[in-house]
């Protein structure tokens, strides 16, 4: 039924201030947290390239306890894979061996300094020079190989940095220390530099908070 007036119920007023949707609050969540952790993550790389350039005598014991440890770890994983029934027999015997040997090189490493150094070095050196070696032979049988060349060219600089480490560990495991700190304090600063531009940016779109009016007295509405 309709008013006697015959006029329809007049239409609610259209809304014009603008109304945060929850997609734009959580982008914005996500932005602010962003340049934080961005922030955070940039000082701490930054902090480690300093202690690496500052005292990198204390940072190769320290990589090597912690190269001792993955290596430990490495090893239970292996040997508790021997023992699983999901993998085939000819297989089991090779992960006892891996993890044996994880662990054997694990303990030596606890020994000393430059036993984890030593090991740490000629680690790094052979998976350098294999990673290198299958690159370049890859990349010299596949003649459609994008960026062929470049593919070559590193896998060769790959097997000639292995080569050194292996033929001059402790030397090349220092100059790789000081390299990384380098790398780490550019890395860091970098990212700090990222992070101050992200969170300069979050305030330049962030829209201007709109000041909304309220009545000082609530009134009632009729009861019809």
């Amino acid at each position: 039924m309709t008013s006697p007036s015959g006029s329809p119920d007049p239409a609610p007023p259209h809304s014009t201030e603008p109304q945060d949707t929850p997609l734009a609050e959580g982008m914005a969540f996500l932005a602010n947290k962003g340049w934080q952790i961005l922030l955070t993550m940039g000082l701490a790389t930054t902090a480690l390239g300093v202690i690496a350039l500052v005292w990198p005598s204390a940072t190769l014991r320290v990589l090597g306890v912690l190269f001792g440890v993955y290596l430990l770890a490495t090893g239970v994983f292996q040997l508790a894979g021997a023992f699983g029934t999901h993998v085939p027999r000819h297989l089991r015997v090779l992960h006892f061996l891996t993890g044996a040997l994880a662990i054997l090189l694990g303990l030596i490493c606890f020994r000393g300094a430059m036993e984890s150094i030593l090991l740490l070095a000629l680690w790094i050196g052979f998976s350098w020079l294999v990673r290198g070696t299958m690159e370049t032979a890859a990349a010299a049988s596949a003649q459609d190989m994008p960026a062929r060349g470049w593919h070559v060219a590193f896998g060769i600089i790959s097997a000639l940095a292995g080569i050194v480490l292996i033929v001059s560990p402790f030397a090349s495991i220092a100059a790789l220390t000081l390299v990384v700190g380098v790398m780490a304090i550019v890395l860091g600063l970098t990212e700090v530099v990222r992070a101050i531009m992200i969170r300069i940016e979050v305030d330049r779109l962030a829209p201007a908070p709109t000041a909304k009016r309220h009545p000082l007295f609530h009134r009632p509405h009729p009861q019809h």
